[in-house]
């Protein structure tokens, strides 16, 4: 049965917009601030939950899913400018008929070894039968927010995705899936934008059911060379986000802003600003904030980029590494937009004090003056 989408004109009006202004290129009054897995095992609350439910049940309960969805929100209310639904990058490998387990990482039973397996995989996806709990946990959270902070959607990038279904799990060798890009390229390729298709149809449900901003993760993108993320990486990523908003477009959907994370890709930041086709590109901390103003030329926002480590290391440390993230983006010279995050997820062990310290911290030295 598909899913019922609700008319966008009955959720509660919008109170903080900040991260929106920001993705559009907007010079706003401080920097917003979210956290990736801000919804996560480092919250008590969140482990209480998984307790008594498996991971994957809490993607598909809604009522669950927007419960954890809410508990930083609630535990860091008016220091968070944005939530993020919880899910997972690898529902689109299960929508496509590919069994996934998370024990405690994610597994694949039986993965794609060669070209010939992908014949296993469901010829047409219906992303509303088979995601339609990722939408309506979407519409959920959207109202259960009350218009507090913006909802975030989002989708794991084709190579990484493609990268897990070949692997079966996560990779310190890559051997198996560059096995498929260098001796398979043009199945390869065919597979990538299949993946990248599903990709597409999920987003734009994810708009219809509610999400106000749209990120794709790539988070294996820093596994592939300069040349071939240009050819089996970017082309699928250009895909999505033309045909994300030619559909959106053509829907009379709400113009929705899209991040790009590309993890470890900073050698591709020029050329994803030039013709990505994303409105801001997520960095991680192994690049100055400066250099990366510098090679994106203002053509998008940028968001990043603490090392998660640092939210060990104390409060003096956490503040001092703040600072110095204000600084670089030069926030405070009225520069181009910039959105604040950790250069990738927030960490278990993370103390969820530490995380407000945090979150105070970029409130006091993001400011502009």
């Amino acid at each position: 049965m598909s899913y019922q989408y609700p008319s966008l004109d009955d959720f509660p009006p919008l109170k903080n917009d900040l991260l929106l202004r920001a993705a559009r290129g907007e010079e706003t009054e401080r920097a917003p601030v979210w956290i990736m897995r801000q919804a996560g095992r480092y919250l008590p609350e969140f482990r209480e939950v998984r307790k008594s439910h498996e991971f994957f049940e809490v993607c598909r309960t809604p009522e669950l899913a927007t419960e954890v969805t809410l508990q930083p929100i609630r535990r860091f209310s008016g220091l968070l400018d944005a939530s993020i639904i919880f899910s997972d990058i690898l529902v689109i490998p299960q929508a496509m008929g590919m069994e996934v387990l998370m024990n405690p990482g994610p597994s694949f039973p039986d993965p794609l070894n060669i070209p010939a397996d992908v014949e296993k995989l469901n010829k047409i996806v219906d992303v509303e039968k088979e995601l339609g709990y990722v939408f309506q946990a979407i519409t959920r959270t959207r109202m259960a927010l009350a218009g507090e902070v913006p909802l975030i959607g989002f989708c794991g990038a084709p190579w990484t995705l493609f990268s897990y279904m070949v692997e079966g799990g996560g990779s310190k060798t890559f051997q198996k899936v560059k096995t498929w890009i260098f001796k398979y390229p043009e199945e390869s390729k065919a597979l990538l934008m299949r993946i990248a298709d599903v990709c597409v149809d999920f987003l734009v449900g994810q708009v219809k059911a509610g999400a106000q901003l749209l990120q794709v993760f790539d988070s294996w993108a820093g596994e592939l060379s300069p040349h071939d993320f240009d050819v089996f990486s970017k082309p699928s990523l250009v895909h999505i986000s033309t045909k994300v908003r030619a559909r959106l477009a053509a829907e009379n959907l709400p113009h929705t802003p899209m991040t790009l994370f590309a993890k470890g890709s900073n050698y591709a930041l020029a050329s994803l600003a030039e013709s990505a086709g994303y409105d801001t590109l997520g960095l991680d901390w192994c690049i100055d904030p400066a250099e990366a103003r510098h090679l994106v030329k203002g053509k998008v926002a940028l968001q990043g980029n603490m090392d998660p480590n640092v939210l060990y290391g104390g409060r003096d440390a956490i503040e001092s590494a703040v600072k110095r993230m204000c600084e670089g983006f030069a926030v405070n010279g009225g520069s181009k937009a910039w959105i604040v995050n950790l250069g990738h997820g927030i960490t278990p062990g993370v103390d969820p004090e530490d995380a407000r310290w945090f979150l105070e911290c970029v409130h006091k030295y993001s400011a502009r003056k």
